[in-house]
């Protein structure tokens, strides 16, 4: 067991179609607030859209690099298939509905270690889940309650979490031809449960529109992730040297069932270049591709939040 502990996700990123549709549904269905219109810093000619609550705090943050062309992806083995949001439970039922009425496809409800759990189909056919728990937050508000990494065999990845990570066994959940082993990071942060799941015969994961690229964990500051670098080095993870990201640091490495993982550390965050009342609405760029603004303006298809 790890002296020293993860206390939740820092963000997830994926990979959708066309972005007026991702927007459309985040900001219109889930009540998500747009708060970083940016792009990906390895393609300028597509965008990197952040959602989040109305304060863009860590452990609310969705990203999405939406590809106009994208081919669909299928979740599987590999990769994490799933993230939930946290909702009150006192207004559960009353965002379960509201979300259907306003066009979204929501499953029936069903029970997961005592918690109800709805799943609602984005555009491009991803979950997205509204997990209940005490309160009476929206989703937004909430944040993340949980994501899920569907595995071939969760021993390797359980051991990564709990050994090195500092997470601990919170549940177990096991029928015909398939398990479900929950780990919890302590404390109460948005967004400690990381769910691992195995399905017997299912096929291997493919990327594409849909599907989720990577999940990212908190470090608290550059000194706390560094010495989480380390510390995913002794483990045995290749791990990449701290790349900016303008907003966060990040470094990345490919845990042991193929979900690529990110550690982002919580400053600098999303006022750094423009003020909390408006983010979200410019279109803001980094350094290296600030003299190319026009002719990336000119590339990226309008959108309106």
């Amino acid at each position: 067991m790890s002296d020293k502990r993860i206390t939740g996700l820092h963000h997830v990123t994926a990979i959708s179609g066309p972005p007026q549709a991702n927007v459309d549904f985040f900001t219109k269905l889930l009540d998500q607030r747009l708060v970083k219109k940016t792009v990906n810093f390895d393609d300028p000619g597509t965008y990197h859209l952040y959602y989040g609550n109305r304060t863009a705090d860590p452990g609310t943050i969705l990203t999405f690099f939406p590809f106009v062309g994208a081919r669909p992806g299928r979740p599987g083995p590999g990769m994490a298939s799933a993230y939930g949001y946290s909702v009150g439970a006192d207004v559960f039922d009353h965002w379960a509905a509201e979300v259907a009425k306003r066009g979204g496809r929501v499953s029936d409800p069903e029970e997961r270690f005592g918690q109800a759990v709805v799943t609602v189909t984005d555009p491009d056919g991803a979950a997205v889940e509204l997990i209940a728990e005490p309160g009476s937050h929206d989703p937004a508000e909430g944040g993340f309650h949980s994501t899920t990494l569907w595995l071939h065999d969760l021993g390797p990845t359980q051991r990564l979490l709990v050994d090195h990570m500092g997470y601990e066994e919170a549940g177990h959940e096991a029928s015909d031809g398939f398990e479900r082993l929950r780990l919890k990071a302590p404390g109460d942060a948005r967004g400690t449960i990381v769910d691992l799941y195995r399905k017997e015969g299912a096929a291997r994961g493919v990327q594409g529109a849909g599907t989720i690229h990577h999940v990212a964990f908190r470090a608290l500051d550059d000194a706390d992730q560094l010495d989480w670098r380390d510390r995913m080095l002794r483990a045995g993870m290749q791990v990449t040297p701290v790349i900016d990201r303008q907003y966060f640091n990040a470094i990345y490495f490919r845990e042991p069932g193929g979900v690529l993982f990110e550690i982002a550390t919580d400053p600098p965050g999303f006022t750094r270049d423009e003020p909390l009342e408006s983010l979200g609405q410019a279109l803001k760029l980094p350094d290296q591709y600030e003299p190319l603004r026009d002719r990336i303006e000119a590339a990226l298809p309008r959108i309106s939040a």
